[in-house]
Parts: C-alpha cells; structure tokens; sequence
C-alpha cells in the first residue's frame, strides 16, 4: 500500500518564500515523492501563488466554526508535487507578505488566518473529510500550522501527526479568547494543553498535542530541552524527549549546485575551480568592490537580527577589513543594523558591498564569489547557507550551535588529516572568538594546499535530500504501525 502523506505549511518556494521553511518545504514533498510516498501539500491561497497557478482546479469547499468559507484548489507543481491551495480571499487576499503588512506588522486577524490553515488540514486528516484521498499522517510545520495536532486530538479518527518544528523562538501567542473564537474545546486550555503563560499557543498546541516531534538538526533537539533554547518549552519539550527527533534538513541540488547554476557568471565544479574565480570578479564589480583576484572576499546571506550575529560581523568589521580583506552583506531585517551596514559601506568603499532587500540571484553569486561565507548565528536549528556554501566551495566561518555544528568540521590539524575539514568553527558566540576565526580563515586561505583541501572536502559532502526523506518516512511508518 502506498502512504500517503498531507503535508501542511504556510510557504513553499518558489511561490512564497520568507526563510528556510519555503525551500525545505519544496525540497522535502519532492523528495518523499522520489521515494514513493503519496504526498499533498497544503498552503494558504495568497496572491502570490495564486496568481502563479493559474490552472487551479476545485476540490472541496469549507464552512468550518466561525470562519469565513474557503474553497480548497488543486494544481501540480512543475516537479510533480501536488498542491492542494486553500483559497479564502478574506483571510489571504492582501498585500505585503504572509505574515505582516507593507509596513512589517504583523497582520492582526493572523490566528484567525493559520487557525483556518490548521483546522483545513485536522479536517482532511480526519473521517469528517469527504475527499476520497485520506492522508495516513499529516506532517505539519511551525506555528502556523501548530494547532492541527489539537485539532487533530479531538477530531473522529484522526490520522497521526508529526511536527516539525523549524525555530523555536516564533510560537505563535495570541490572547486566551482567540480558544473560543477558534472552535478550540474549553479544556484544552490549560497547562497540558494549549496554555501557554496564560495565553494561547500555536506551538506548544503543536508540541503538546503532536504525535510525534521533529526538529532540524540533532545539535538543536537537544538544545531546545535546556532554557537558554527552549524559548519557555524546554520542559514540556524534555518530557516528551521520547517521541522529539533531529533530522538535518537537505539542500535541493536542483537549485544549489555551482555545476549547473544558471545564475552565476560561469559555472564550475570540483575538478575545475575556474569559474569560481570568475564569480568572485562579477561579485567584486556588482557590489562595487575594488576587483582583486588574490584578496579573501567575506560574503554573508542572512537575515539582518540579533540571532543571525550580524552585529557582530559590524563589530569587527573594521579589523577583518585590515587584515586585508573584502566583504559583503546581503539581506533585510533590523533597521538600525541596516544603517549600520549602509555606514559600513560608506566608510570603507571599495572594500565592502552592501545590499539590503533580497535578491536571489545575487545570493546564489556570494555563494559561489565569495571565498569565505560568514554564519555567527547565536543559535542557528539547521542552518541551510552554511550547507550551500560548502557545494560551492567557499568554506564558512559559523558559531557551534545547532545544525552549524553538525555540518561543519573545524579546520585543524586532525581534520586536515582525515579529510574531514570543510570550514572554521568558534565559540563562544562573541566578538573576540569571531575575529579569531576570520583570523584563522584567512592564515588558511593564504596556504594554497590547505584551501584546495578545504575546498574538496566541503564540495564532496552529500547534504541531499534523500538520507532526511528516509528518516521522515521511518517515523511515518512508525506511527502508522501504532
């Protein structure tokens, strides 16, 4: 028999992307699919997809509590996916993105928004389901998919259901009248429930309610059980450490892969490095850097907050900066490190490039222009830029935390020897360790043997998706069985 899997989340890539959560969440229904697995997946219908699905056909309609009605369309991505869009116009028919205004707040009817997406998918995981197709699990993602577990506990024979968790630190809190509003039982508000610190919880509904728990890397699974990660969860997360797994996120070589990258300006692979110089040239005249073939260029793709440790890379900027060396800045987040960066760049011209928006194309080109890729994050679940720049042969510097950790092998004498080495590894997370990092990188990168060795060993790693998609389809089966 074939399992069937609905797969429920509030973006996919490339039709609605904020994070990590979009490519994981093309990448992974793709790759259960390869393996033999059933897959639908459920996304919110915003214009963007919309209006990039043209051909979308009627499945099913909606009147759930007191919700506006939904339709639920069906279309098949371009790599055999099969999206299931849940159209209501009224909660998902608006400007700015899926989760805030133009403006960045965040949208105020948003419970209301993913408490639909949540109860949809309860629905189809359930015997109220008119549909023919009935998933065997129902695998859900971050809080805005959170309540589907609760849902899913007080629902008619209900399939089994995992929840991934991506970050931790976004929950998904909303007054305790929001239970009501909801259609959420009375008694599930409380500790073992839907509670949280007197409010109303999408994640810890999910984690509470969820049959099973997964998380993006093993580092971060056991992370999320002490209070400096576990964001107020870390005791429901650490009594439930039994059915809590980590499973390293993949990197869609379809997409990721200097050997067959449309958008750089020459592609290259392991036995031919030449076009990586190539990139590095195109990167130094777009981001409007001195061109210099021999200086180690820093490149950074993140989001521009305090987790990512961007302050950080300001703070010793000026220093990486004498050492020789070059560096740019790509992404959007905190207005007052945007300034920072703007004034960084104006500085020091010619020896840094900033870019604040995102751009993918100009992200794929620092992975494969740059030498070194910088990744300080205070604490990091998987990580997917640090994998990415390994393919690309640009060795990164990152915080021990998280999936940083489980991916990327210091750079010592030991490692050299096995061949293990792909990058340079610090903690803890401050200012001092991350410039004697930089200060390592660049002592390597200046001994040819040990570059090239670098280069290899980070090139050689498999970080595909096929080894995670047999780890997820293990605990299908597991819960199935039960």
């Amino acid at each position: 028999m074939i399992m069937r899997v609905l797969y429920v989340t509030s973006e996919i890539a490339p039709l609605i992307k904020t994070g990590g959560l979009a490519d994981v969440s093309a990448a992974l229904p793709a790759a259960l699919i390869a393996a033999g697995v059933d897959v639908r997946v459920l996304v919110p219908g915003y214009p963007q997809i919309l209006r990039a699905l043209p051909q979308l056909n009627d499945v099913a309609l909606f009147a759930l509590h007191d919700f506006p009605c939904a339709s639920l369309l069906a279309a098949v991505l371009p790599d055999g996916v099969r999206i299931w869009v849940l159209d209501c116009p009224e909660l998902y028919q608006r400007g700015g993105g899926p989760y805030q205004d133009e403006h960045g707040h965040d949208w105020p009817d948003n419970a209301q928004r993913f408490g639909l997406l949540s109860k949809v998918a309860a629905v189809l995981g359930s015997s109220d389901s008119s549909l023919g197709w009935k998933p065997d699990v129902v695998h859900c993602n971050d809080w805005q998919t959170g309540l589907t577990p609760a849902y899913l506990h007080f629902a008619n024979k209900a399939a089994p259901c995992v929840m991934a968790i991506h970050n931790l630190a976004f929950q998904g809190v909303f007054p305790p009248d929001c239970v009501a509003e909801l259609g959420l039982p009375a008694q599930s508000f409380q500790m073992e429930g839907v509670e949280y610190y007197g409010s109303l919880s999408f994640l810890k509904a999910g984690a509470y309610y969820a049959d099973h728990i997964s998380t993006v890397s093993p580092s971060y699974a056991e992370e999320i059980q002490d209070e400096a990660l576990g964001f107020g969860m870390q005791g429901l997360l650490a009594q439930r450490h039994e059915v809590l797994s980590g499973i390293l996120n993949g990197v869609d070589y379809t997409e990721w892969n200097p050997g067959c990258d449309t958008r750089l300006a020459q592609e290259y692979t392991a036995g031919d490095l030449r076009g990586k110089l190539a990139n590095k040239i195109e990167l130094q005249m777009r981001m409007g850097l001195r061109v210099d073939p021999e200086v180690p260029l820093f490149g950074m793709v993140s989001r521009f907050t305090f987790q990512k440790g961007l302050d950080l890379v300001l703070e010793i900027a000026p220093e990486l900066l004498a050492m020789p060396a070059q560096l740019v800045l790509l992404g959007t987040g905190d207005a007052d490190m945007q300034r920072a960066a703007l004034e960084l760049l104006h500085k020091y011209s010619g020896q840094v490039g900033v870019y604040v928006g995102f751009n993918e194309e100009l992200s794929h080109l620092v992975e494969a222009g740059a030498d070194v890729f910088l990744m300080p994050s205070r604490f990091e679940p998987c990580g997917l830029n640090q994998m990415y720049s390994q393919r690309y042969g640009t060795p990164p510097v990152v915080h021990a935390t998280g999936g940083l950790k489980d991916t990327v092998v210091d750079c010592n004498v030991a490692t050299l020897a096995d061949g293990t080495a792909s990058g340079f590894v610090f903690s803890p997370a401050d200012a001092d360790s991350l410039l004697l990092a930089v200060r390592r990188a660049v002592d390597a990168y200046y001994d040819k043997k040990i570059w090239h060795a670098l280069q290899m060993n980070g090139m050689s790693k498999d970080f595909s998706w096929g080894k995670s998609a047999a780890a997820y389809i293990e605990i299908y089966e597991r819960l199935m069985r039960r």
